[in-house]
């Protein structure tokens, strides 16, 4: 008895110590969220492809001056998307889509600083213990592919044959975020939640685990619905164009190309993940209701249940009000609810996973 109430004080005292970083880290997925939430928005007004050059240092800054805007416009004017679909664009309407690239490269730039410099600060106030050190390490060098990948997918429709850049791209591009956003939200449960917090329920563990394997196939085809446009396909719901099962599902040249490229696959599997998705997560609630009624997993074991029905509901709004375009609103809604809930699913299985009692991000 003695032993355990020693290991409960120590843990708290390591916890307490470990706080400001864990702020730290918490900042991070906030920020991260926000940063894919604007990469949404930069795709769904199709300015992904505004600013074709990048400037480390000096794209912190907008054209201060009408030379620099015009200077701006015409690298524009000289790939396919301006040629073949916004010839008609004045300056203004660059400026408008211009904005959202700058914003979402910008705040990508102030992650940076917010990241490095607590960094520097936390190494020379010896805040960062050894167990520590390799984990960062990963948490940069993520980072820092994050932007290489970033500007590669841009890079790629800079031409004269590519109006947008593919979707194959644009969701490598935001699940490589989201591994990025798991492991800095892992790595902060780490240091703030209680070892008495975590329990051993393998089986609510194990159907934890397929549902996060499930989502993320899911976040795949929401990645290939935004990149496609795939809503505009089928603006119907419960039905798809007035039928269960669509025509012109497999229309294309191959079972692997209609599931990555037609529009209507894409959304069939898109609907058809949402449901089974659904229903795991309402039978691991059941499940997770035979829990501890003190513990901290029974207490929030309700958000994962929220936020699928919650998701469910935007993306059928989204679905319902894309009749002639996609609505931001509801979309980047849609978006940040499908982070939260696989958030949520990290935050779940975190406390099923008795290996996450170990000081390092080992597990």
């Amino acid at each position: 008895m003695k032993a355990l109430e020693f290991n409960i004080a120590e843990d708290y005292i390591e916890r307490k110590s470990n706080r400001p970083v864990a702020i730290w880290l918490y900042i991070g997925v906030g920020m991260l969220i926000v940063q894919v939430l604007l990469g949404g928005i930069t795709r769904l007004t199709g300015s992904g492809l505004s600013i074709t050059e990048w400037q480390p240092l000096l794209g912190a800054f907008p054209p201060m001056n009408q030379a620099a805007w015009e200077k701006a416009f015409e690298g524009y004017k000289q790939i396919a998307q301006y040629k073949y679909l916004n010839n008609h664009f004045t300056l203004s309407d660059f400026k408008a889509i211009y904005f959202w690239e700058w914003l979402h490269r910008d705040w990508a730039r102030l992650m940076g600083v917010v990241f490095i410099v607590p960094f520097i600060w936390f190494l020379v106030k010896k805040k960062l213990n050894a167990s520590m050190i390799n984990p960062m390490i990963i948490l940069f060098v993520l980072g820092g592919l994050q932007g290489l990948i970033g500007w590669i997918m841009v890079a790629s429709g800079l031409n004269d044959e590519n109006l947008y850049v593919s979707h194959i791209r644009l969701a490598i591009h935001f699940i490589s975020a989201l591994v990025l956003l798991c492991y800095v939200f892992w790595f902060a449960l780490k240091l703030s939640v209680p070892k008495t917090e975590i329990l051993a329920v393998p089986g609510l563990k194990k159907l934890n685990l397929w549902l996060l394997g499930i989502l993320v196939i899911q976040l795949i085809y929401g990645a290939f619905m935004a990149g496609l446009h795939a809503a505009l396909a089928a603006s119907t719901w419960p039905d798809i164009n007035g039928s269960w099962v669509p025509g012109g599902m497999f229309a294309q040249q191959g079972f692997f190309t209609d599931i990555f490229h037609n529009q209507i696959a894409i959304q069939f599997i898109h609907r058809g993940l949402a449901y089974i998705i659904t229903i795991l997560v309402a039978i691991w609630w059941w499940k997770s209701s035979q829990t501890p009624a003190e513990s901290l997993l029974h207490k929030t074991r309700y958000l994962p249940l929220l936020l699928v029905l919650l998701q469910v509901l935007l993306g059928v709004l989204t679905l319902l009000n894309s009749q002639i375009r996609i609505p931001i609103s509801y979309a980047i809604l849609h978006q940040a609810v499908g982070m939260l809930l696989l958030l949520s699913l990290i935050w779940t299985y975190f406390l099923t996973n008795q290996s996450a009692k170990s000081p390092a991000l080992n597990s």
